[in-house]
């Protein structure tokens, strides 16, 4: 049996379950085929209101986890200010966890297809941080 080949995982920070969920689905659905990498949304508080949730951003960069590192893209200021609070305890998040600047939905769409092709982590959030010279005018 081959054994998996690392790849990074994504994980998804929004302050609603519902929009990280949709985007980790939007993002899959557009990766298109072959083995993608792991994605893993962590939206909203424990409870399923609005908010950021520092239990569930850790368990998502948990399963999310390959070995190859974790990218995490967050939506807005205080999930972005979760996650580095999370990073600066540093014991937190799985080892080569990273936040990537990057906007939320075109980055998440970019990361999942640049770490399903196998690339590094650097190379995901490269990719993901170039979804901001996306013009659409």
């Amino acid at each position: 049996m081959p054994e998996r080949q690392a790849r990074v995982g994504i994980v998804l920070v929004s302050h609603s379950r519902e929009v990280a969920q949709a985007v980790a689905a939007l993002a899959a659905g557009l990766a298109g085929g072959g083995e993608l990498a792991p994605v893993e949304a962590a939206g909203g508080t424990a409870d399923g209101g609005l908010g950021t949730s520092a239990e569930l951003i850790a368990g998502a960069a948990r399963r999310a986890d390959r070995g190859a590192g974790v990218a995490v893209l967050a939506d807005l200021g205080s999930a972005v200010l979760t996650v580095q609070a999370m990073l600066a305890e540093g014991d937190e998040l799985p080892r080569g966890t990273r936040l990537v600047d990057a906007p939320f939905v075109e980055g998440a769409v970019a990361a999942l297809v640049t770490a399903s092709a196998g690339a590094d982590l650097a190379a995901v959030a490269e990719a993901a941080g170039e979804a901001y010279t996306y013009r659409k005018t």
